[in-house]
């Protein structure tokens, strides 16, 4: 098992010249996500917590692409250091990806081996919907295998609006689905493609075949400790939100062989290494197509 690949911080989960920050932070998984969770406030979160976001951060947090710029905008916000649980008007303003990152990062840091994982959620909403989402997969010695961690849910009164019901320091595989998994579910035992997604079809056209296979996308670079922003595309013919939700038998092909590699609960590293670094398509670029929700497209050069 390559533990050591992924105890090395990625040029996306390194604190930098932030380190500093991380002095006196506890090793425990569990206490680590609450600490993640008292620093951040999702996008959506501002009626959970009786908050009104202001628009600036609403839209320009979570574009902070690296945890180092994670770490500056709540040193700009506080002083305090970062075990001290923030109002929430002095957290970061993210989105699960950055929940999951920061949580990735501070593993890292102590000694746990983390990566992070794009798939989908059955655990915000009703009416058998798989949303978009990501979690933190961490390695238990004790139990010898990973487990899939969701920080967001380390406040107990966040589990409860939810009404989750389980450990959110091991989630179901069967709650959370990795992108593989979710797409081989689709190819392979007729799941409808219509309940994976950002949102249900009525909501908008973030949704099907097409979403599933960017998250696939997604979570092999992930996988390969390149955790980009969750609307970063590259690849064949993703270039724009606003197409068909299905693709062709080309396109699923590319992804079918990916699926393959990356959705077992125990991922091949060297496979997913082998299969990433030798596919044109799979592979992130240099430079990306960033399609942020608030402040719109823009091509981006990725640090290396």
């Amino acid at each position: 098992m390559p533990f050591t690949a992924y105890l090395a911080q990625s040029p996306y989960s390194t604190p930098g010249a932030q380190v500093p920050q991380y002095a006196g932070l506890p090793a425990d998984p569990a206490r680590l996500a609450r600490v993640v969770r008292d620093l951040l406030i999702h996008r959506g979160e501002g009626e959970l917590f009786s908050h009104t976001i202001p628009g600036d951060r609403l839209h320009d947090d979570a574009e902070t692409r690296y945890v180092d710029g994670i770490l500056e905008i709540l040193a700009a916000r506080s002083d305090a250091p970062l075990g001290k649980p923030r109002p929430p008007a002095e957290r970061f303003v993210g989105v699960c990806r950055d929940f999951a990152l920061l949580y990735c990062s501070l593993l890292r840091h102590t000694g746990t081996p983390a990566r992070i994982r794009v798939g989908f959620a059955d655990y915000f909403g009703t009416d058998k919907f798989h949303g978009d989402h990501v979690v933190t997969e961490y390695w238990d010695t004790d139990r010898g295998r990973w487990l899939l961690a969701d920080a967001q849910l380390a406040d107990p009164a966040v589990t409860r609006h939810w009404n989750a019901g389980f450990d959110p320091f091991d989630v179901p595989r069967t709650r959370f689905l990795t992108a593989g998994t979710a797409w081989r579910m689709i190819r392979e035992q007729g799941a409808d493609h219509r309940e994976f997604g950002l949102h249900p079809p009525q909501e908008g056209p973030l949704w099907g075949e097409r979403f599933v296979a960017g998250s696939v996308r997604l979570d092999l670079a992930a996988l390969n400790r390149v955790e980009t922003l969750l609307w970063d595309v590259w690849g064949l013919d993703h270039t724009d939100y606003d197409q068909e939700q299905t693709l062709d038998d080309k396109a699923r092909a590319v992804y079918d062989r990916a699926a393959a590699v990356i959705a077992g609960d125990d991922v091949p590293y060297d496979e997913a290494r082998a299969l990433f670094a030798g596919d044109d398509v799979l592979r992130t670029p240099e430079t990306v197509l960033s399609l942020a929700p608030y402040n719109g497209p823009t091509r981006v050069t990725l640090r290396s």
